[in-house]
């Protein structure tokens, strides 16, 4: 299994990617509810990320702990 940084590097990497997309689809097309669902998905993917920092950081903490 992949370490928890890299899995978070890639999901940050994807995030960027998405805001990239978000605001070239913003201006160049006209169906604005693609432009929500990229959003939408980005944001999803940041949540995800968080989620796992949000529990590497407790994992870490609970090994400082017992040691």
């Amino acid at each position: 299994m992949m370490n928890l940084d890299k899995i978070r590097f890639i999901l940050n990497i994807i995030f960027m990617i998405g805001t990239l997309s978000t605001i070239v689809i913003y201006f160049t097309v006209n169906n604005q509810m693609v432009m929500f669902i990229v959003c939408c998905v980005t944001i999803f993917v940041k949540f995800i990320e968080y989620a796992l920092r949000f529990i590497q950081n407790n994992l870490n903490k609970r090994r400082r702990n017992n040691d």
